[in-house]
């Protein structure tokens, strides 16, 4: 569930956010090993968004529907399965310097010059605009490296379409540039 998990790494504090409320109730968690409970019978503050319950109970219900539709595993198949087309994407699209991800936590790295590696900024802002005309929406992250981060309940037919606009917009900008 967590990209620590794949690396072998046991972390003391893991913090958690946005999905952990079903991207409905706003909610976060802090979650922290043992050695670190050292408070525990001190009030460090209360706060007006600290143990809502009716988040509390989102949050519940987003942790038993990853669980009981195996979204985890549904993940990291459609995840494999992403990094197949994007890299097929990368081989025939200069524009395009790396592809990687992790499950459905994807990144394409737009460069101007594979040998220098030199980011392409401007190009990484105009496929976003381009997509989001197309109806695709995402991020771009250090100026250069466009974000997907679809929802855990992202259908097959969906990743293939958002695909399809990254192809479409990648390809018109590269055109323009070039």
């Amino acid at each position: 569930m967590f990209a620590f998990e794949h690396y072998g790494v046991l972390p003391d504090v893991v913090v958690l956010g946005k999905g952990l409320g079903g991207g409905i109730m706003p909610l976060a968690a802090v979650l922290a090993s043992e050695k670190l409970n050292v408070a525990g019978k001190q009030s460090l503050g209360h706060y007006t968004h600290e143990k809502n319950p009716v988040a509390c109970a989102a949050a519940l219900a987003t942790l038993r529907v990853i669980r009981d539709e195996n979204l985890v595993d549904r993940a990291k198949t459609l995840g494999e399965m992403a990094l197949r087309e994007l890299s097929s994407l990368a081989r025939n699209q200069a524009l395009i310097g790396e592809v990687r991800g992790l499950g459905l936590l994807l990144g394409i790295e737009l460069v101007q010059d594979h040998e220098a590696l030199q980011p392409a900024n401007a190009e990484a802002e105009r496929v976003m605009y381009e997509c989001l005309r197309r109806g695709l929406n995402f991020k771009v992250t250090m100026g250069n490296i466009l974000t997907l981060t679809p929802a855990l309940t992202v259908s097959e037919g969906e990743l293939r379409l958002a695909f399809s606009i990254l192809q479409e917009s990648i390809a018109k900008t590269a055109a323009a540039a070039g």
